[in-house]
């Protein structure tokens, strides 16, 4: 993934204390992952590296728009992303990423690739479900929303099935009540 190196931080030559990267993501960076359910984004990352004696702590900050389809209507809409996280890094024998927080990287390593943490983030910060917000406040006008409003139960009708009941099924519940 040659075209991810913008991404690997090489924290050797840092000093200690605190050092600023910005990232611009967009659709580039997610066909480098072959991740393709974002119409397009539009995302800023703000990372901020602790270095340390002993070890390296990253607070990524993810703020901006991804472009997705409505999981109803199938209308695209921007996906608000607001989202952090932190990752701590330390320096250990082999290199060893069990723990989603902590990260272990053999004595000797000089730097660091970040990019798998910013997609991460990122994609885990789209909700499972992905709701247009204009179905929630009543504006979006869509012919599948019609659709569905036209075929979805009615409250107020009642069902005449439920009313006509085998009168063998009324024994059977005399079951349930005699205890």
């Amino acid at each position: 993934m040659k075209a991810l190196k913008d991404y690997k931080i090489q924290f050797v030559g840092l000093k200690e204390g605190e050092h600023n990267f910005d990232y611009s993501i967009n659709n580039t960076f997610f066909k480098n992952f072959e991740y393709e359910d974002f119409n397009e984004a539009d995302v800023n990352i703000e990372l901020k590296l602790v270095k340390k004696s002993t070890l390296l702590e990253l607070y990524f900050e993810a703020s901006g728009f991804v472009n997705v389809n409505c999981d109803l209507t199938n209308e695209p809409y921007n996906q608000e992303i607001k989202d952090e996280f932190k990752l701590v890094v330390k320096f250990g024998a082999e290199y060893n990423d069990d723990n989603e927080d902590i990260l272990i990287i053999p004595h000797g390593e000089y730097e660091i690739n970040v990019a798998q943490y910013i997609y991460e983030l990122i994609v885990l910060a789209v909700p499972a479900k992905r709701i247009h917000p204009g179905i929630e406040d009543g504006t979006l006008k869509s012919d599948i929303l019609s659709k569905l409003e036209e075929l979805s139960p009615k409250e107020g009708k009642e069902d005449k099935s439920s009313e006509e009941i085998d009168p063998r099924w009324n024994n059977l519940k005399k079951l349930l009540t005699d205890k």
